[in-house]
């Protein structure tokens, strides 16, 4: 038998290459974007050109070999870092607004394809349609994870695809809905674009029949594409703001549609089994937990002088930016940078939850807190019965202690790194003398870090993140992008045993 003692990288360059190659096909639509407002075509066409030949050298170093978890780790990592760096180049070549920077520009991306959905942009009226919806395309590619259309794309070229996806998700449990990973994919896949068609056929229809004057067919596929991803861009500077309630409502429902699990969608859809809904204990926790942190927001607000005392709007509201928050979308239906502490703690603690792992949803997720809280729970147990065994079990299925012991280094892991970047924010920006309040730099830090979007102060939802130092939004970039993969498979690539045996 023979044992690899080091990674191959070249196998990880070529999987990268072939999935670069297919980016191509996405970057046709907002070439259509463009030709039918009778827009520059040119930004879209220097990036296709450029994705091949960068995908066309990355193939050629490639070899044949078996794909090994170091290599998955690599790819995965890889392909997040080169579709973002790929994807900026339409916002340089445009040479509109301030994403002409390149660190602008990249910012914007890796926002994109990671989900975040935090904005450099000052005046959107600056980019084109076609640019603006090159960035909702970006976040719906990155909502379900373009490593599981990968793991269809390489399984259909002969490369095994389960280690990808099992690395993209790492400490969870791929919930293999056929035999067959590539099938598992293709399934997953469809019914993303399923339930995306669906939310622009719902978000049209309430335009077509004056409910919703600012819904076009333009801004209805824009939404859709980035609520069921709960990515959150929005080519509306007022984002959810810009539409009627009835419209809010539907965008509620598609972020909590994209942060429940695509798996136990799936599974509920065709077995008819909503039994499942019930007694999935995960469900429970993330839509109970939803619905109290929107009740404390609510409270927040009416008891807040400011805040116009109408009870639907208070509602709406909280329960609308709470959802976008909690599920990572980052929209906003009306500008809670200006609501009371209270409201804004509350909205803050709601950016470390997240939604179900196997979503499009980033974060924590809450199935981690879920296994923190039982274990907790059994810490205490423990100390008054010391005899007693008592396993976790969620929805009666029994955690092992090594995904226990995972999951506590994932959490503290997260928080070490969200608060390490909250230092550095406070510091570079004092650097360049610009005043961030601590609230500010921390929400800042947990939002990029946690892909969440807008924080409070200028980076709000209604602000941009424009005037942090290029330091500091380099800093956030390569955040976003370990917050992405979920920080384990970047960082293994760090350290010397990753290359070593």
């Amino acid at each position: 038998m023979t044992v690899r003692i080091r990674v191959d990288w070249r196998i990880s360059l070529g999987l990268t290459g072939t999935v670069l190659s297919y980016l191509t096909i996405p970057l046709l639509f907002p070439v259509a974007i463009a030709l039918y407002y009778g827009e520059p075509i040119g930004p879209f066409l220097v990036t296709i050109a450029v994705t091949l030949v960068l995908a066309f050298g990355l193939n050629t170093v490639s070899v044949e070999g078996d794909l090994g978890a170091r290599e998955a780790f690599l790819a995965v990592s890889l392909i997040w870092l080169l579709v973002a760096v790929v994807g900026a180049i339409p916002f340089l070549v445009a040479g509109d607004g301030v994403t002409a920077h390149p660190v602008n520009a990249l910012f914007e991306s890796m926002s994109g394809i990671t989900t975040t959905g935090a904005t450099v942009m000052l005046d959107f009226d600056a980019h084109t349609r076609s640019i603006m919806m090159w960035r909702q395309v970006q976040q719906w590619l990155g909502g379900l994870g373009i490593l599981i259309l990968a793991t269809a794309i390489l399984s259909e070229v002969g490369v095994g695809g389960a280690q990808l996806m099992e690395s993209e998700t790492w400490t969870t449990t791929v919930h293999k809905l056929t035999p067959r990973i590539a099938e598992t994919a293709r399934i997953l896949l469809g019914l993303y674009a399923a339930i995306t068609a669906l939310a622009v056929v719902v978000l049209y229809v309430l335009f077509l029949v004056g409910l919703a004057p600012n819904m076009t067919l333009y801004n209805a596929i824009a939404h859709a594409l980035t609520s069921v991803a709960t990515a959150g861009f929005s080519p509306e500077p007022a984002s959810a703001g810009a539409f009627s309630p009835i419209a809010q409502w539907v965008l509620v429902a598609c972020m909590l549609i994209g942060a429940t699990s695509f798996g136990l969608i799936y599974a509920v859809l065709t077995e008819a089994e909503f039994q499942r809904l019930r007694s999935n204990e995960e469900l429970r926790f993330y839509l109970g937990g939803t619905a109290v942190a929107a009740g404390l927001v609510a409270a927040a607000l009416t008891f807040d002088p400011s805040i116009d005392p109408n009870l639907e709007q208070t509602i709406r509201h909280a329960v609308f930016n709470t959802v976008s928050i909690v599920t990572t979308t980052g929209y906003a239906s009306t500008d809670f940078n200006l609501w009371s502490p209270a409201a804004k703690h509350v909205l803050f603690t709601c950016m470390f939850l997240g939604g179900m792992v196997g979503s499009t949803t980033c974060s924590i997720k809450t199935l981690r807190w879920l296994v923190v809280l039982k274990a907790f729970y059994r810490e205490l147990f423990t100390a008054i019965h010391p005899s007693a065994v008592r396993p976790i079990r969620v929805s009666d299925d029994p955690v092992d202690e090594s995904t226990v012991q995972d999951i506590y280094g994932f959490v503290l892991l997260s928080l070490v790194l969200a608060f390490g970047l909250t230092v550095f924010v406070v510091v570079d920006a004092a650097r360049v003398g610009l005043r961030v309040s601590e609230f500010e730099a921390m929400s800042a830090a947990a939002s990029t870090f946690l892909n969440i979007g807008p924080a409070f102060g200028s980076a709000g939802p209604y602000g941009s993140y424009h005037a942090f130092p290029a330091t500091t939004k380099t800093a956030m970039v390569l955040l976003m992008w370990i917050g992405r993969v979920e920080i384990i498979p970047v960082l293994t690539l760090f350290t010397r045993a990753f290359w070593r045996s």
